[in-house]
């Protein structure tokens, strides 16, 4: 058989077919970033994932130390292994940025999000709520006749399923800080 004619569903490869073989796999990454804390600096980091197209899926950003004037934004994003890899080491050419640290494949991290959750419900709808809450040990920050607002914190599989759950009995309204991380141990 020559190059010319490889059946259909072979596993040889011709030589003409120059594309590397790259992973389609998207994996969900959770980076670390820590910054001066100066103007357009997250402008420039944000402008890096939206000129390439690539997605955020959750953003926090807080200063961190007040005399060093450093903040740390972490960063929720997915992609092939190529891009994470591509993100890394953008994000560590920015001028502002002084250490980018992936801890998805750093070792074991811990990650945690507040979110606020508004039910409107009456009679058992109402009752299921509430019990639902102290299942998933969120706290009821306001309440009214007709509606509750619940603050829950744990990781976003949680809250998610909070949220999954609520949606029956009358969740109305979300709000989220996004994920907040950090490397455990040493």
């Amino acid at each position: 058989m020559s190059a010319l004619h490889i059946k259909k569903g072979s596993t040889r490869h011709s030589a003409y077919n120059l594309r590397p073989n790259f992973s389609d796999v998207q994996e969900r990454h959770t980076i670390a970033v820590l910054v001066e804390n100066e103007p357009g600096v997250l402008a420039r980091v944000i402008g890096l994932f939206s000129g390439r197209g690539y997605n955020i899926e959750s953003l926090t950003v807080a200063e961190v130390d007040h005399a060093g004037h450093l903040s740390r934004i972490t960063i929720v994003t997915t992609g092939t292994p190529q891009v994470i890899v591509q993100i890394k080491a953008q994000l560590g050419r920015i001028v502002s940025v002084h250490d980018v640290h992936d801890l998805t494949v750093e070792g074991a991290s811990v990650e945690r999000e507040l979110a606020m959750l508004k039910v409107v419900a009456s009679g058992e709808k109402r009752v299921e709520a509430l019990r639902l809450a102290d299942i998933f040990r969120a706290s009821v920050v306001d309440s009214t006749l007709t509606s509750f607002v619940f603050e829950i914190t744990g990781a976003p599989d949680k809250i998610d399923a909070f949220a999954d759950l609520m949606r029956p009995l009358g969740l109305s309204e979300v709000a989220r800080t996004g994920v907040a991380a950090l490397m455990r141990g040493d």
